[in-house]
C-alpha cells in the first residue's frame, strides 16, 4: 500500500500538535481524522476505515494510570487487529514507549520529531503493509551479531530496547559491572543509528585528569598553555554528527561535570585558549559501573547532569544471570582462539559446561573471554575439560582456605591484599596505589602468597 492511499486517524490532546501533523499529512494521504478525545476512538472506528493511528501515550482522560497509551492501543487492536499503530511519546516514556511495541505497536516516534523522521515512519509502515512475505523480524536482523551473543530472556529484551531506541537521536545511559560489554553496547547502537556513517568516537573520561580534560574534550589553540604547540580540535568536534561515547562518566570531578553540563547544554564547544563559539552535532551515549543509585549523590555527581545524559538507561545484566549465555558465550571464544592458536578444538566437555555454569564470573564477559582463551592455549585435547578452566584468584570473590601462616602478620598482609584487589574489580595499578607498592612489589605478593 502507497502512503497516498492510506487513511490515517491521529489522537491526541495537544491541538497545535494535531493542527502541525494535519497540515504536514493532508497532501500525503488518502484521508486524515484528528481526535482530541481518546474516548471516542470506538465511535471512530465505527464510523470509518483506518490504516495507521498515531496514538499519543498521554491523555488527560478517566484512565489515569500512567499507561493510557497501552490502554488505547489494546483497544484498537481489539478493534481491528490488523491495524498499525505508530505511538507518539516524550524521551521521558521512551521506556513505556518499548513495552507498546510488545503490545502490538508497529513503531513510536519521540517528540519533538523531525518532520522527515515522521513521514520516513508512516511511509514504511504504509509500505509494508499487506504485504506477506516480510523479512524477518527486526530483532533477528542485525542487534545480535558477532560480539552481541545472547539468547537468555534479559537479553533478548536489551536487545529489542536498545534496537528500538538506537534510531532516535537520544541521549543514552549505559549501566553495568565492570566487564559486561558497554563498549559494545554503545557501538551496536551507533551501528544502528542514522549517524553509522560518521565518526564514533570513544573517551575513558574517567581518566582525564583535570589539565587534560577540557583539552582532549574540546580542544585548544596553539600556545594555550605550556605544550600546546598546534591547534588542535577536541572529540567533541571529531564527533561532530556521529557518536561520542564517554567512558566511565561517573568518575569525573564535580568541576568537570560542571564544564561538560555547559555544553551538552548549549551543544558550542569553546577551544582553550579561544572565544570562538563552535556548534556541535552529537549523539551522546555515556557508560559507567556505578550504579544509578549512588550516581544521583549530589555530593559526587550532579543530578542536572544525570537528567542530560540519562535520557533513557541501559542496563546490562552481570553474567551470572545470564543462564545459558555463558555456554553460548563459552563456544564463541572457544572458536574465536581455537582458530587463532591453530588448535583442533570442538568443543566442551560436560565437566567443563557444568563448572562455567556453577561459577559466578565476578569479572563478567571479559573474564570469561580470558579464562577461554587461557583453556584454548594450555589444553592438548580436542574438547576442553573441566581441568583446563581455571579461573582467576584476582577476580575471585572468596578467599579459599590455606595451610597455616606462619605469622599472623603474613596472614593479615594476605587478606588485606585480597580485600584491595577486589574492591578494585583486579585493577592491579589501583590496587597497588591503595596499599602504597609498586606493581612490582603487589606481584611479588601476589605469587608470594600464591593468590
Amino acid at each position: 500500500m502507497t502512503l497516498k492511499n492510506a487513511s490515517i486517524l491521529v489522537v491526541d490532546d495537544d491541538m497545535d500538535m494535531l493542527t502541525a501533523i494535519h497540515m504536514l499529512l493532508k497532501t500525503e494521504v488518502k484521508n486524515i481524522v484528528t481526535e482530541k478525545n481518546p474516548e471516542n476512538i470506538r465511535s471512530l472506528f465505527s464510523q470509518h476505515h483506518f490504516d495507521i493511528v498515531l496514538l499519543d501515550m498521554n491523555f488527560t482522560s478517566a484512565i489515569n494510570t500512567g499507561n493510557e497509551g497501552i490502554f488505547w492501543l489494546r483497544t484498537i487492536k481489539e478493534l481491528k487487529p490488523d491495524t498499525d499503530v505508530i505511538m507518539i511519546t516524550a524521551y521521558g516514556a521512551i521506556d513505556l514507549a518499548v513495552r507498546t511495541l510488545k503490545e502490538g505497536a508497529s513503531d513510536f516516534i519521540v517528540k519533538p520529531w523531525h518532520n522527515e523522521r515522521l513521514l520516513t515512519t508512516i511511509k514504511d509502515i504504509a509500505r509494508k503493509k499487506g504485504t506477506p512475505d516480510k523479512n524477518a523480524p527486526a530483532r533477528e536482523q542485525s542487534i545480535i551479531g558477532k560480539e552481541l551473543l545472547g539468547e537468555s530472556e534479559i537479553m533478548r529484551d536489551m536487545f529489542y530496547k536498545v534496537e528500538k531506541i538506537a534510531p532516535t537521536d537520544a541521549n543514552i545511559l549505559i549501566l553495568g559491572e565492570n566487564g559486561t560489554g558497554k563498549d559494545g553496547i554503545a557501538r551496536a547502537i551507533h551501528q544502528h543509528s542514522r549517524r553509522n556513517n560518521n565518526a564514533y568516537v570513544k573517551v575513558d573520561v574517567g581518566a582525564l585528569t583535570e589539565t587534560l580534560f577540557e583539552s582532549e574534550l574540546f580542544g585548544h589553540k596553539k600556545g594555550a598553555f605550556t605544550d600546546a604547540r598546534e591547534d588542535r580540535i577536541g572529540r567533541f568536534e571529531s564527533a561532530n554528527n556521529g557518536t561520542l561515547f564517554l567512558d566511565e562518566i561517573g568518575n569525573i570531578s564535580l568541576q568537570q561535570q560542571a564544564k561538560l553540563l555547559t555544553v551538552l547544554q548549549n551543544r558550542h564547544i569553546n577551544r582553550l585558549g579561544s572565544n570562538e563559539s563552535i556548534p556541535v552535532d552529537i549523539r551522546l551515549i555515556c557508560a559507567t559501573n556505578v550504579p544509578l543509585v549512588e550516581l544521583a549523590n549530589e555530593n559526587k555527581f550532579r543530578k542536572d547532569l544525570i537528567y542530560r545524559i540519562n535520557t533513557v538507561e541501559i542496563i546490562i545484566p552481570p553474567l551470572r544471570k545470564r543462564g545459558n549465555d555463558i555456554i553460548l558465550l563459552a563456544e564463541h571464544y572457544r572458536n574465536i582462539y581455537s582458530n587463532k592458536y591453530m588448535k583442533n578444538i570442538d568443543g566442551f566437555k560436560s565437566d567443563a559446561k557444568d563448572k562455567l555454569l556453577s561459577y559466578n564470573f565476578p569479572g563478567n564477559v571479559r573474564e570469561l573471554q580470558y579464562t577461554i582463551e587461557r583453556a584454548v592455549i594450555m589444553s592438548d585435547n580436542d574438547l576442553l575439560q573441566a581441568s583446563d578452566l581455571i579461573f582467576s584468584p584476582i577476580e575471585s570473590n572468596l578467599v579459599e582456605a590455606a595451610e597455616p601462616f606462619d605469622t599472623n602478620l603474613s596472614k593479615m598482609e594476605k587478606h588485606t591484599i585480597l580485600k584491595v584487589i577486589e574492591k578494585h574489580q583486579g585493577n592491579i595499578t589501583r590496587a597497588a596505589k591503595e596499599l602504597g607498592l609498586t606493581r612490582t612489589a603487589l606481584y611479588r605478593r601476589i605469587s608470594k602468597y600464591d593468590i
